[in-house]
């Protein structure tokens, strides 16, 4: 670690964008420059929010080494990764449990590394060198904790070696196991949910609904605001919605992002009705919004799951990761896989029963996992 300087930055905006995302490199479309640069120049992150933006950096000769996306929270929203629990035990304890750290990407539950480094240092020692600093910062500040959310496992170890406790998730992921066609695809469903996906299918087409997947330079600047209004609606329609995103930061996208970008979009006529904003990058598709300003059955699974379904297997894109939550796409073929996340809680008695905790959860959600695997909707197929 000699010659390395490690600091806090301003913003992830106030940071040269080819030295952060030479760090990023082939890893989640989410923790380029362009993607979290524009969080903060919209204003979805930064005053008034409950995300201040405070990256911590290293530099070797002023030149950025190491990096992770830091954010002051004054809040737990936003997170996928719920410790609201946490919260009020350390408001009936007495403790103030606000401000703390988070370290990942805002309303963003993708997984991915954490901690950036460049190719030619010690990943290794980096990571364990961020997790004292990160601690020391907790502890130096008076804030409660730090949280490092959806995480890759290769950076637990380090982690938990810097006094973090490690904690298990779980989410629903399309794997491309070598199909040819949608169809194939289907095959491996038994015949009653086969039939039904078909039905669903069927169903929005004699609806009058036509459907096209539009990426990079081929989205019309045109298709920036109802891609907003068509994210609005959902966040209207639930009562757990929170608005997160602006105008602006759809605009930054269209500028920043398209090149990442995939919308698949549902037109009557010429009208947009609805609508779902993806991301690509590499050999993996990330569902991110969606939305619809006009009801139409099954319409949510055609343009969330079986279109972009298709498009993987036609694009030979080899995962598809569809957002946190639904158990309804189990069924639809998607399969249980972990998420991982780190947590320092600076207050030693919060700590002790937090880690306790997590003991009894992670063996839960392990044996859930393995459940909900062996209750898989795809049948066992051969090797391709």
């Amino acid at each position: 670690m000699a010659g390395i300087e490690i600091e806090i930055a301003q913003g992830v905006a106030s940071l040269p964008r080819d030295e952060w995302n030479a760090l990023a490199g082939e890893g989640s479309p989410f923790l380029e420059w362009d993607w979290l640069a524009s969080l903060e120049d919209s204003g979805a992150v930064g005053p008034g929010t409950g995300w201040e933006a405070r990256p911590l950096v290293a530099r070797r000769d002023g030149r950025l080494v190491a990096a992770c996306p830091l954010y002051v929270k004054e809040h737990s929203e936003g997170e996928f990764v719920f410790d609201f629990a946490w919260a009020d035990a350390a408001e009936r304890a007495g403790l103030p449990y606000y401000p703390k750290l988070l370290v990942g990407v805002p309303f963003t539950p993708v997984s991915g590394h954490r901690i950036l480094t460049a190719a030619s240092e010690d990943r290794e020692g980096l990571v364990r060198r961020f997790a004292d600093v990160l601690r020391e910062t907790c502890l130096g500040n008076r804030l409660s904790s730090v949280h490092v959310n959806f995480c890759p496992p290769d950076e637990i170890t380090g982690l938990e070696q810097g006094g973090f406790v490690r904690r298990i998730g779980l989410q629903y992921h399309w794997n491309n196991e070598g199909y040819a066609s949608f169809e194939d695809f289907l095959s491996r469903f038994r015949s009653k949910r086969r039939n039904q996906i078909l039905r669903e299918r069927r169903e929005v087409r004699a609806s009058g609904v036509s459907i096209e997947i539009l990426e990079g330079d081929a989205i019309p600047d045109d298709l920036f605001d109802p891609m907003f209004r068509i994210y609005l609606s959902t966040v209207r329609a639930n009562p757990w919605g929170r608005q997160y995103l602006n105008r602006s930061f759809f605009s930054l996208l269209g500028e920043r992002f398209r090149h990442r970008l995939c919308f698949v979009v549902a037109r009557v006529g010429r009208e947009v009705i609805a609508g779902t904003l993806n991301v690509r990058k590499n050999a993996a598709l990330y569902g991110r919004y969606w939305g619809a300003l006009r009801e139409v059955r099954y319409l949510h699974f055609e343009l969330c799951y079986y279109t972009a379904v298709e498009h993987c297997i036609a694009e030979g894109l080899v995962r598809f990761e569809p957002g946190a939550g639904g158990d309804f796409k189990q069924v639809r073929g998607f399969d249980a896989q972990p998420t991982w996340s780190a947590h320092f809680i600076a207050d030693p008695r919060l700590a002790s029963a937090i880690s306790r905790h997590l003991d009894a959860e992670r063996d839960q959600v392990e044996r859930g996992i393995a459940w909900i695997r062996e209750q898989s909707a795809l049948k066992p197929g051969a090797s391709r």
